[in-house]
């Protein structure tokens, strides 16, 4: 009788990583289709805008059906990116329409959009407009640093 091999043990990665995007491609999911995903997840859940990045991926997932799971596991996982980028993409913003500074703070954001969200619409409009605008160019540059290079990294991953 042939021996069977004891089962190797699998790392946490390996078991919570690994297999459930191997899994992915053993469905019949493409390794360009999942870097897109990806790729589109992050741009999406970078928007400079509080509360909004859920229903973004959601509808853009939606519309180039999209794997959902994926896209709002990135969602979460980028939260704390988001935070850090609202300002940076705030101050970019600002160069560009070449707008006098707004003192600003994520606490002090949050602070006044719970206090009275019309006052804070009155006074951040226009700064919500300059972040947006950094986050609007600079999605065309995530997307592309995102996917092209994770392309043939999922294409070898998926072949194995």
């Amino acid at each position: 009788m042939p021996s069977v091999p004891a089962p190797t043990k699998r790392s946490f990665w390996q078991r919570r990583l690994a297999d459930p995007v191997r899994a992915l491609f053993l469905q019949g999911v493409a390794p360009d289709r999942v870097a897109l995903t990806f790729a589109i997840g992050t741009a999406c859940s970078l928007l400079p805008f509080l509360g909004f990045t859920s229903l973004l991926n959601l509808g853009v997932g939606l519309w180039l059906r999209l794997n959902q799971p994926i896209l709002q596991t990135l969602n979460q996982i980028l939260g704390p990116v988001q935070l850090v980028l609202i300002i940076a993409y705030v101050r970019v913003g600002e160069k560009i329409w070449q707008a006098a500074p707004m003192p600003i703070s994520v606490p002090l954001i949050v602070r006044a959009f719970k206090a009275d969200p019309w006052a804070f619409l009155q006074r951040f409009g226009w700064t919500g407009v300059h972040a947006a605008t950094a986050w609007a160019l600079s999605v065309p540059l995530i997307i592309a640093g995102i996917y092209y290079p994770l392309r043939p990294v999922l294409r070898k991953f998926a072949a194995r």
